[in-house]
């Protein structure tokens, strides 16, 4: 396990009724992690087993799981008297190198039975993001938030260009009375929305770092801005800003510059 502390005591758990405690666990689970490194002997129990804390990681956790502990296969089985030995979750297998990745997954799929997966290590991360965006409240709760933001930034755009146009209506009647068509109108109107979605999505990606930042500290939750979701939000904004324009543009349309004038 890439995990550090996970590692480094990997000897400890070799004796009986060992294990790791997860230092980023969850604040209910009480201070284990300040009384340990205060060399206070911990000693929990887990299924009417008394077992010794022996040593710590740090792992955040997750919207399912509000702490962790490391133990070895033969000392789980102990405080786990229900599973049995051969019952296995998830198993990991280590490619020699040069090894055809495909080619493997291929032949083993093959020779498995159709209720083991077999997944590469990024498949299997996809799969767990997927189950959370698809089948649990979470992944509707932030797909609601961005539709809401996006409506509500429609509206607030719309009037910001809706206002823009009427103030300036009579300069926009004399360019359509000189001759210019309403695509020119449209582009103007356009090209002041993208404006307004730049100016606004530089501080709000800024703000959006920092509330993430702040998350992570507060809960530790693994909360990651990459490149990829900055242009999907930025698409969005644009996407929405555009059809505020659209909307804002049809003052123009039907406005007659003689009832202007």
């Amino acid at each position: 396990m890439n995990v550090p502390g996970v590692e480094a005591n990997r000897e400890n758990l070799r004796q009986p009724d060992t294990a790791l405690f997860n230092s980023g666990s969850r604040k209910e689970f009480g201070a284990i992690a300040q009384r340990f490194q205060a060399g206070e002997p911990i000693a929990p129990e887990i299924n009417e087993r008394q077992i010794q804390i022996r040593g710590l990681f740090k792992l955040s956790p997750t919207f399912g799981i509000n702490g962790y502990m490391v133990t070895s296969d033969v000392n789980f089985l102990r405080m786990a008297n229900f599973r049995q030995g051969g019952l296995i979750d998830v198993g990991v297998i280590k490619l020699k190198p040069g090894a055809d990745v495909q080619t493997v997954l291929a032949k083993m799929r093959s020779r498995l039975p159709n209720d083991v997966k077999v997944m590469t290590k990024d498949d299997y991360a996809k799969a767990e993001v997927a189950f959370w965006n698809a089948s649990t409240p979470v992944g509707y709760t932030f797909d609601l938030g961005v539709v809401i933001a996006f409506i509500v930034g429609a509206v607030i755009v719309y009037q910001i260009l809706y206002s823009d146009v009427t103030d300036h209506l009579p300069e926009y009647a004399t360019l359509k009375a000189m001759g210019f068509r309403d695509r020119y109108f449209l582009i103007v109107v356009f090209q002041e929305s993208l404006i307004l979605a730049a100016l606004g999505f530089v501080p709000g990606t800024l703000i959006a770092l920092g509330i993430y930042r702040i998350t992570n500290i507060a809960t530790m939750l693994p909360m990651a801005m990459d490149l990829g979701r900055i242009l999907f939000v930025f698409v969005l904004t644009a996407i929405m800003s555009s059809f505020s324009a659209a909307m804002a543009v049809r003052k123009l349309q039907t406005a007659d510059p003689a009832d202007i004038f």
